[in-house]
């Protein structure tokens, strides 16, 4: 039986017990020799979509199979949607109220260290295969005409683009062209894989261009490889016969809204985007179509095991598996990546390292974030952990050890100014409408706080109701969960410089012995 570990019991006095510096003693960095570093996403991968998770219908024999060769992080969280925000905290290990990445498009300020800056610095040259989302910060574009100017779906600094798939999915389509299928656009493309074999689908394409590459591989060169699925992104259409796998008849109907509804969640429901449809038949085969996506994604990622063990590499290779954001799949009657429910920020996380087999097997209940997993891999590539970063090193689960000081609540933020930029500077004073098109989610074993920047909130008893609909309304317990919330805030504010005083001549930390204040006794 694989062996679980849980999470401390809560303070009596808050909901939530966040971290201090103090706190963060923990044990060494595991092992600093290069090793193969495989870091995979999927794209808004619901974390319950797993058959190791207990997910009554989907079939996922190869994440199974990397859960029960690795650890799997059953609470594991995204902080932020769409995916440009998602994908931001993912790879710089901020939150977004740190690196700022509200919306699709919005600049990644080149002043942050990334996942693939790091692999630099750890002597490997990081490969990227698929696409990172990361808008260019415009000071750096060479002008207007800037080719990296001209979409969103750009490249993290620091990846080498060995096979990269923009928004316009270009190398794919000529792919399709030159076996039978010319003249599609990228969306029409993607909405008819479901008439196409799975070798001509978009994730087969991605497996074979990675495969390709570790087949090329010098035997005792290390190599670090972020390869980035597409599916079960939409549109909802799986590929070959996953489109059939599962019988719409057999699926499930999603957690419907309640019927006392915040004006956001309502505004929601009548945006064609993200409302869900209400005729059941279709509903039903828009799930199905997903679940087909997950396992067709899942036999991809066999393909790259089985590559794995064809070149003796299997038991060479830190594998890391996690996703964006997650997806509502009609649950409160939405459908994408949206608002502030769990659907849309509950995620896949499974890391294995073939260096602690000890821990292989084990399920961690502890909340854990996307903003864990750029200090986890410096730690395990042997580079120190960036100031910078919001999240904590996983290194003791995949040691088998379950930290003291580890978090008690997973976080996340949503942020929709992107529909009310008018594309004009503002001029000072600044205007800060825009900044209340926000909310932040603190959500811990008991209930979930959701604050909108508008000053209006709700709390959810998730311990009595996981669906979302019961709420709490005990002043006592709201406000606990509000302080919680700005500590959180508080404990996460930018760090640059902070630690550092000008002293002189030179920067350094503060002067030792440190100043004491002297108290009289009371």
């Amino acid at each position: 039986m694989p062996r679980r570990n849980t999470p401390h019991p809560h303070p009596k006095k808050s909901p939530v017990r966040h971290l201090r510096d103090t706190d963060r003693a923990r044990p060494p960095p595991l092992a600093s020799a290069l090793v193969h570093v495989l870091m995979i996403t999927l794209d808004q991968f619901r974390g319950d979509c797993l058959s190791a998770a207990g997910h009554p219908m989907v079939r996922t024999p190869f994440l199974d199979e990397l859960a029960a060769n690795g650890v799997r992080f059953a609470r594991h969280y995204s902080q932020a949607t769409p995916c440009s925000p998602g994908r931001a905290c993912l790879y710089t290990g901020t939150y977004q109220m740190n690196n700022r990445v509200v919306a699709n498009g919005t600049p990644l300020d080149a002043r942050f260290d990334n996942v693939a800056k790091a692999a630099l610095r750890a002597g490997y040259r990081p490969a990227l295969f698929g696409y990172t989302d990361q808008s260019i910060d415009p000071r750096e574009a060479n002008g207007p005409d800037d080719l990296r100017m001209q979409h969103y779906t750009g490249v993290l600094p620091g990846f080498d683009p060995v096979l990269h798939i923009p928004d316009s999915h270009a190398p794919w389509l000529d792919f399709l062209a030159a076996n039978g299928h010319p003249h599609l656009t990228a969306i029409e493309a993607l909405r008819t894989e479901n008439q196409r074999p799975v070798e001509l689908g978009i994730s087969s394409f991605l497996t074979d261009g990675a495969s390709d590459w570790l087949r090329s591989r010098p035997p005792s060169e290390p190599w670090f490889a972020h390869v980035s699925y597409l599916r079960p992104h939409p549109p909802y259409s799986a590929a070959g016969e996953f489109s059939t796998m599962y019988d719409p008849a057999d699926v499930s109907l999603p957690i419907p809204p309640p019927t006392k509804r915040h004006p956001f969640h309502e505004a929601l429901l009548h945006i064609r985007q993200s409302a869900a449809p209400t005729d059941e038949r279709r509903m039903r085969a828009l799930r199905a179509q997903y679940y087909g996506m997950v396992s067709e994604v899942d036999a991809q990622l066999g393909r790259l095991w089985a590559t794995l063990r064809d070149l003796d590499m299997w038991d060479d290779t830190i594998v890391i598996v996690t996703a964006d954001h997650g997806e509502q799949l009609g649950d409160q009657g939405l459908i994408e990546k949206v608002g502030y429910f769990e659907e849309s920020h509950h995620v896949v996380g499974l890391i294995r390292d073939p260096r602690h087999p000890g821990a292989h097997g084990t399920v961690v209940d502890a909340f854990t974030e996307n903003v864990d997993i750029f200090p986890t891999i410096c730690e395990a590539i042997g580079v120190p952990v960036p100031a910078q970063c919001d999240g904590l090193p996983l290194t003791p689960y995949l040691c088998g050890q379950e930290p003291p000081w580890w978090r008690e609540a997973a976080h996340w933020e949503y942020d929709w100014r992107e529909q009310f930029i008018d594309g004009s500077p503002h001029d000072w004073p600044w205007d800060r409408r825009l900044e209340r098109q926000h909310l932040a989610v603190i959500r811990d074993d008991r209930g979930a706080y959701v604050q909108f920047a508008d000053g209006t909130w709700k709390c959810f008893d998730l311990a009595t109701d996981p669906t979302w609909h019961t709420e709490i309304t005990d002043p006592a317990v709201v406000l606990g969960y509000a302080q919680a919330m700005l500590l959180w805030r508080s404990h996460h504010s930018d760090r640059t410089h902070t630690d550092m005083l000008v002293q002189d001549g030179g920067v350094g930390r503060f002067p030792d012995p440190v100043m004491k204040v002297s108290v009289p006794d009371p």
